[in-house]
C-alpha cells in the first residue's frame, strides 16, 4: 500500500516509543508484508527464521525485535518487542475502515456505460470501468479496482479481507489488510466467487480470464491473461497462474506456487507444488496426467493380479 503522504521513522519511533538504527529522517512511502515489499516500504520481521531475508530484501525500513542486529547500508531499523503488532497498528492508521452510508458510495467512480443491477454494493474509492455489467446483490469492497468490459454475476464477493492471522496466548490476532483486488479488462466472474484482497498489496486478474460459479481466489494471488477457472476451484494466497491455465472443476491449488503458461488441471485435482507449462495435470497430490492414469489403471487391476497370485 502506497501512502498518500510519506512518513518518517522518527515520526514512527516517537509515536510508538521505539528505538531505531539508521537514518531517522529516512521517507516512508508505502506499508507492506515482506511477499510485497518495494524502496521506500515498511515491513515487520518476528521470527529468526526470516530476518535474513527481510533484511535483505528491497524494504528500506525494517520493524524487527532483535536489537543486536546490524543495520544494513541504505536502511533503517526500529526495535519492537511485538513487530506485528506494530505494524497492525501502522495500517490501522494509514488505511482506516470508513462506514458506507449508501449503496453505492460516492466516492466510487462508475465508467460509461456500466450497468449496475439493484442491490449490488460498491464501497469507498472504487473504481469501474466501461462498459460494465454488475448483476445484483455484488459485494464490491473498499478501493478494487476494474477495468472495461467486466461481468460479475450475482452474490459475488470482491475485495474482502486476506485470511492471515497470527497466533497469540489468547487466540489469535488479525493482520488487517490494506491492499486491493484488481480485474483486468474483459473479465468475467461467475455467480458466489470469492476474490480477496491482498494483505498490502494488489490480488490481480489478467485481462480475458473467465471464473465459473463457486471460485475462492487468496490474497495476493496473480492470475494470467486468459485463463478458465472451473467451478468450486480453491486458490490459495501469494500463488501465481501464468497466462492461458485452465483449472477444472473442483482443483484445489495451495500456496506460494506457479503453475506454468497454458498448463492445465484436470478436475478433482490437488496442486501441492509449482508445475511446468504446456502440460496436463491430474490427482491428489497432482503429477503429469498421463503417468496418473496409467497408475488409476494399475490399481484398477489389483484385484485380478491379487487372485492370480491366490492360485
Amino acid at each position: 500500500m502506497k501512502l498518500e503522504s510519506p512518513i518518517t521513522v522518527l515520526e514512527i519511533a516517537a509515536s510508538h516509543q521505539l528505538k531505531y538504527a539508521g537514518d531517522p529522517n529516512r521517507l516512508i512511502t508505502g506499508i507492506n508484508e515482506i511477499h510485497m515489499v518495494e524502496e521506500g516500504d515498511v515491513t515487520f520481521v518476528d521470527h529468526p527464521k526470516y530476518y535474513d531475508r527481510v533484511l535483505r530484501s528491497a524494504a528500506t525500513t525494517i520493524i524487527i525485535n532483535k536489537e543486536d542486529v546490524r543495520c544494513p547500508e541504505g536502511k533503517s531499523l526500529l526495535f519492537a518487542d511485538d513487530p506485528f503488532g506494530v505494524y497492525v497498528s501502522l495500517v490501522k492508521k494509514y488505511r482506516k475502515f470508513v462506514p458506507s452510508h449508501r449503496m453505492i458510495d460516492e466516492t466510487a467512480m462508475i465508467g460509461e456505460g456500466s450497468v449496475i443491477q439493484p442491490g449490488v454494493f460498491i464501497g469507498n474509492h472504487v473504481r469501474i470501468g466501461k462498459h460494465c455489467l454488475i448483476h445484483a446483490n455484488v459485494t464490491i469492497y473498499d478501493h478494487t479496482v476494474i477495468g472495461d468490459h467486466v461481468i460479475i454475476h450475482s452474490g459475488s464477493v470482491i475485495g474482502a479481507d486476506a485470511y492471515y492471522y497470527k497466533k497469540r496466548s489468547w487466540g489469535y490476532e488479525k493482520l488487517e489488510s490494506c491492499g486491493r483486488v484488481v480485474l483486468s479488462d474483459r473479465v468475467e466472474v461467475g455467480a458466489c466467487c470469492t476474490i480477496d484482497k491482498g494483505v498490502s498489496g494488489d490480488t490481480f486478474i489478467g485481462e480475458g480470464t473467465k471464473f465459473d460459479n463457486h471460485v475462492q481466489v487468496g490474497h495476493d494471488t496473480v492470475i494470467g491473461k486468459n485463463c478458465l477457472i472451473g467451478c468450486a476451484c480453491i486458490i490459495a494466497g501469494v500463488t501465481r497462474l501464468e497466462d492461458e491455465v485452465i483449472l477444472w472443476g473442483q482443483v484445489a491449488v495451495q500456496k506460494d506456487l506457479v503453475i506454468g503458461k497454458g498448463a492445465v488441471v484436470f478436475a478433482k485435482s490437488g496442486v501441492d507444488k509449482s508445475l511446468e507449462g504446456g502440460k496436463s495435470y491430474f490427482g491428489a497430490p497432482v503429477q503429469e496426467a498421463r503417468k496418473a492414469w496409467k497408475e488409476l489403471a494399475f490399481v484398477r487391476r489389483l484385484p485380478e493380479l491379487f487372485e492370480k497370485i491366490k492360485l
